[in-house]
């Protein structure tokens, strides 16, 4: 039988946290953005009557209950104001990615059936305007930014600021009608819809209801202590689930302040400027942060690295230890005080985390060596493990039992349990409603007590009761010998190398693993320099000899690391290429929150493939990309096939 849903004590709509915020924390900081250089802040009684506002020249624009209203920018306050006004008059507020092209939009809004779009710019705007034809729901567009639009035909264009000018206006004629549509809010009510990155195929709209967004801000933000006083950098795209609960649903149940960036340009700078104290990153962007360190240190003098070095390693060894509250002698405790005052320290206020109180990485596994890094430093960096259909939360990292091996334990109100085929299910206040117009889906994914498949592969330790993922259940497979094959282990022990950004691993159902590889061009950029070695683009870098010897000897390597894992030992690289660009989102080869699309990537580099496993030296292939500004082309290259030494499988060995 399904788990009964209780009832809510307080607040049931994120519109009723908000009333609640502005009367409880009136003058608190409640968001903040950073414009022309300089910090504007809203407290939560500013904040409520900017939504309010806004909802009224909505109502007057002619919004409808249950009707969806498309939001697409970067993270700014207005459009975090645009989602809770969107619910306010009963509607649904749909956040798209700002970086989508105009097709992937049309279909979201499309699906969606969205009568409104709030937007940030021209660019915005000129990508709906392209679409609009066959939007057949569509009617209405609101822009923040004006510059570039005054000749526009404003039929079905309106300033932000003048609708919410225009519902100040008619206040006395909406105010009823307004209050009456929130006063029907409660749990059951939908707070927002978002949609999935769509590996797999067309995204799936993922409905979340008021009770999935309060339920799990409140248990996460009781987990790790949250409060009122915490600050957030808000710097995640929009349309991902992450960001709305950090943003909207714990920002309102806790009432801490979101901080929004510039841009990304200035985003390193504003997080120093912050200083957040609750943080999370996926793991790429703590990967590009400590190769930034790492170049900088090879250009630091002989002293400084020294020292760097010589405290960085009694980090590694008493740092973790200090952060748990664990057994450390004086001696090592004194020690890293002196590296705190020499070296962490500044390092940390160089990384904008000198006030990190709790930080959290998830999406793809962090490298160890990373993850120890951070923890070295003092930074309480722990892992979750989540989806947008659990509204985030599954399972996360207590204080005190973190490792860089285990995705930690279950969240409040969470139950765990695993299929024979290893694939993990969990049920929780957090399951989503359904996938919008999508019976079929919904039902595959939660059964009739509320179990939801998680797609993913993995195991719960029975010692510590922490979860284990091994790859995504889908991608699991067998080689031709019937050896497990689990990509995703080998591509992020490969991505642990700030030389390399991305890994594609191929196998399944043959004899031999073979892998796409994609240098870091920062990375391996500043190598280059650093060596005196000229190159006009990724493509004559990515196949210069030295290069490829560096990328051969990680892959090399992986595959001992890979050996030591008697389940895992068949999936070591026999031979690899370095493509010749790098996998894009805008050429299909990657979602937007830059997942793999294999199946895209098998069929469109079939020629690549089919040389990795034939025999070949080289392949000569030619390539459709796309530019920035949405033209299309080609890239022609001769990339080299290399092979790479692999370590004996003992298992294997004795049973022949």
């Amino acid at each position: 039988m399904a788990t009964p849903l209780k009832r809510a004590d307080g607040p049931q709509s994120v519109p009723a946290l908000l009333h609640r915020n502005a009367t409880q924390f009136a003058n608190a900081p409640a968001y903040r953005e950073k414009e022309y250089g300089i910090w504007q802040s809203w407290t939560w009684s500013q904040t409520r009557d900017e939504v309010e506002a806004l909802a009224l020249g909505l109502m007057e624009l002619g919004i409808n209950e249950g009707d969806f209203v498309a939001i697409i920018g970067r993270n700014r306050p207005y459009f975090y104001w645009a989602m809770m006004a969107a619910e306010m008059c009963g509607a649904v507020p749909v956040p798209l990615y700002q970086d989508a092209n105009a097709e992937e939009m049309a279909y979201v809004m499309g699906h969606c059936g969205a009568r409104f779009a709030i937007v940030g710019d021209q660019e915005q705007v000129d990508k709906v305007f392209e679409v609009q034809d066959g939007l057949t729901d569509f009617e209405r567009m609101i822009y923040l930014d004006p510059r570039g639009l005054r000749k526009y035909d404003h039929a079905v264009l309106d300033q932000y600021s003048a609708v919410q000018e225009m519902g100040r206006t008619n206040r006395d004629k909406h105010i009823a009608e307004l209050e009456a549509r929130q006063a029907k809010l409660d749990y059951d009510s939908t707070g927002v819809m978002l949609y999935t990155s769509g590996t797999t195929g067309k995204p799936k709209g993922v409905v979340l209801s008021n009770r999935n967004v309060i339920e799990t801000a409140k248990s996460s933000s009781e987990f790790d202590d949250l409060r009122q006083t915490d600050e957030i950098l808000a710097y995640l795209p929009m349309a991902w689930v992450g960001d709305f609960i950090f943003s909207v649903g714990q920002a309102l149940w806790t009432g801490f302040c979101t901080n929004c960036p510039e841009s990304a340009d200035t985003m390193h700078v504003d997080l120093r400027e912050i200083g957040p104290t609750y943080y999370f990153a996926p793991p790429r962007v703590f990967e590009t942060q400590l190769t930034n360190v790492m170049i900088r240190m090879e250009d630091a003098s002989r002293m400084k690295k020294w020292l760097f070095d010589v405290f960085m390693a009694h980090a590694r060894k008493v740092g973790p230890d200090i952060l748990d509250g664990k057994s450390v002698s004086q001696w090592d405790r004194f020690k890293y005080k002196l590296g705190e005052a020499f070296i962490y320290g500044p390092l940390k206020n160089t990384l904008g985390f000198s006030r990190v109180r709790v930080g959290y990485t998830a999406g793809e596994a962090i490298g160890p060596e990373i993850f120890d890094f951070y923890r070295s430093l003092g930074i309480n960096l722990k892992q979750l493990y989540g989806q947008t259909e659990a509204t985030v939360f599954i399972t996360a990292q207590p204080d005190g039992e973190v490792r860089s091996d285990t995705v930690g334990v279950t969240c409040p109100g969470v139950e765990l349990k695993i299929a024979d085929n290893g694939e993990v299910f969990y049920r929780s206040p957090g399951v989503f409603v359904e996938y919008y117009k999508n019976p079929e889906s919904t039902a595959d994914t939660k059964d009739a007590d509320g179990w939801v498949a998680t797609g993913d592969a993995g195991f719960i330790e029975e010692s510590s009761g922490h979860l284990r993922i091994i790859d995504r259940a889908k991608d699991v497979g067998q080689m031709a010998d019937g050896r497990l094959f689990a990509p995703k282990y080998v591509e992020n022990k490969l991505k642990f190398f700030p030389n390399v950004l991305e890994v594609v691993v191929f196998g399944n159902g043959r004899d031999e693993c073979t892998a796409f590889i994609n240098i870091d061009l920062t990375a391996v950029g500043n190598w280059a320099e650093r060596n005196n070695i000229g190159y006009a683009s990724y493509q004559e870098l990515a196949r210069h000899p030295q290069v490829m010897d560096t990328i051969q000897s990680h892959v090399e390597d992986v595959n001992k690391s890979v050996a030591e894992d008697e389940m895992l030992s068949g999936c070591q690289i026999y031979r690899f290429v370095v493509l010749h660009k790098e996998l894009d989102a805008d050429d299909g080869e990657l979602t937007r929150t830059r997942k793999v699309r294999r199946k895209i990537i098998e069929e469109k580099y079939d020629d690549i493939i089919a040389a990795l496993y034939d025999g070949s030296k080289s392949v000569s292939t030619e390539t459709e990309v796309t530019y920035e500004d949405g033209r299309k082309g080609s890239i022609k290259a001769t990339l080299e096939v290399r092979d790479a030494k692999v370590v004996a499988d003992v298992t294997k060995m004795a049973a022949e």
